[in-house]
């Protein structure tokens, strides 16, 4: 058992330790600085009739979509942080799920810059139209992090009572570990995967696939979300072993149900999908926000059970 301990350990170091984060983080943006260089010189090459591809991709008809393509690898170490930070702290995790929700947004404006149409009937075309409703919406959602982050980062006096609670936290974290060690190989194993059938939809566009890439935005995102419902409602049951508290039960449960509007949002489109995203957020907020109210009344009542046995 020790050595199996030891083992797991020598495998978490590996996957999710300080020096691999910032050595992915370095090798992520050296990708993504020379993704945008050749998406650039395709989009050139393309445009001067230098090479022909058989695709009408948005994404080569104007230099400012090349910025799409660093994005997109910005995102997936955004996606590396986020099961990296699931050990640490539950609200630190379902936080980086809003941000990676929201670069997506980002990314997608990026994307629809290039084939606005600047004309007086703005609001009558529907890209024009999605494009504000997106830019509002990456506005609303930034303010809405920025308070979810506060709220986060609030303290509150935590007693563990007797050393079996101590013994069932201590097998919490060690879930979230493992857990968060098993989403690294899951998420390499999707994104190889969405990018392959991707790139072999654009090269036999008529092939069959057992996966619809209707919408670029979605490729990887909306299969990896699915899996982070799978991981929340395990870490929803086995924190009944940790802790039976209802505030604590039903923030767990909203952080799912928030996920769960963030996965569905990749199934719709148009305002609809802009809506499903703020809507994920808001909520997650606001249980945030009284699943704090109820640490700060329990606190209250521990001073006050204290003060009381203390005269």
């Amino acid at each position: 058992m020790i050595a199996l301990n030891i083992n797991f350990e020598i495998i978490y170091q590996k996957l999710l330790s300080d020096h691999t984060r910032i050595n992915s983080e370095r090798i992520i943006l050296k990708i993504a600085i020379i993704s945008f260089i050749v998406h650039l010189l395709i989009i050139y090459l393309v445009d001067f009739g230098i090479i022909h591809l058989q695709t009408n991709s948005e994404l080569l008809k104007n230099p400012i979509s090349a910025i799409y393509t660093p994005f997109s690898f910005i995102l997936i170490y955004e996606v590396y942080l986020l099961i990296y930070y699931l050990p640490k702290s539950i609200s630190t995790y379902i936080g980086k799920q809003y941000e990676i929700i929201t670069l997506i947004i980002i990314r997608r404006l990026f994307k629809d810059l290039s084939t606005l149409s600047l004309t007086s009937d703005w609001f009558k075309i529907n890209h024009d139209l999605q494009f504000t409703i997106d830019l509002c919406a990456s506005i609303v959602l930034f303010y809405l992090i920025l308070q979810f982050n506060i709220n986060s980062n609030k303290k509150y006096k935590v007693t563990i009572s007797n050393e079996h609670n101590k013994n069932e936290m201590q097998k919490f974290v060690r879930i979230k570990k493992i857990l968060a060690a098993s989403l690294v190989p899951i998420l390499i194993l999707i994104a190889i995967y969405s990018f392959l059938t991707w790139f072999l939809g654009i090269i036999y566009p008529n092939a069959n696939s057992n996966i619809s890439f209707k919408n670029i935005n979605n490729i990887f995102f909306e299969q990896f979300f699915t899996v982070l419902i799978i991981a929340d409602v395990i870490l929803l049951l086995f924190s009944f072993f940790y802790t039976d508290k209802f505030h604590k039960v039903i923030r767990n449960s909203g952080f799912i149900i928030s996920t769960i509007l963030i996965r569905l949002s990749f199934s719709v489109g148009g305002i609809i999908n802009t809506v499903l995203i703020v809507s994920a957020v808001l909520f997650g907020l606001l249980i945030l926000i009284i699943h704090n109210k109820f640490e700060k009344q329990n606190e209250l009542q521990q001073e006050n059970s204290d003060l009381v046995d203390s005269v």
